[in-house]
């Protein structure tokens, strides 16, 4: 797979994962809906490893294009959004369902635009 092809894959992954968040959350009106049953606390696992799966493949993203792609996108905090897969996966018994249920409702709708911005980006190149 070119270079080209494997960072247009990877962005189709984040894209992915960023659509799934979005679509799970639309049962979830707050925290609260996180942790006060089963069903929420699923959700909630859903969408953790959905976060990690988005900050591994940033990671797969930044390092296949060497540091070049992300800067040119300045409005999503890359090092932050990295940084969320390393705080689930190595401190989750730290979890705070808050912070996860903000990142999810503030930060994720702007970052699938941004991928699909990018994906548009690489289209036109």
């Amino acid at each position: 797979m070119s270079d080209i092809a494997l960072v247009r894959e990877i962005l189709r992954q984040l894209q992915w994962s960023t659509t799934t968040i979005l679509h799970r959350l639309e049962s979830i009106q707050s925290v609260d809906d996180f942790t006060s049953s089963d069903v929420g606390l699923e959700k909630l696992d859903a969408m953790c490893m959905q976060l990690i799966a988005i900050g591994e493949g940033l990671k797969n993203l930044d390092k296949v294009t060497q540091g070049s792609l992300l800067p040119r996108y300045p409005d999503v905090n890359w090092k932050r959004a990295m940084g969320m897969r390393d705080v689930l996966s190595h401190h989750y018994f730290d979890l705070d369902a808050e912070i996860v249920y903000n990142v999810c409702t503030q930060h994720i709708p702007s970052l699938a635009a941004t991928l699909e911005q990018m994906q548009s980006d690489l289209k036109n190149r």
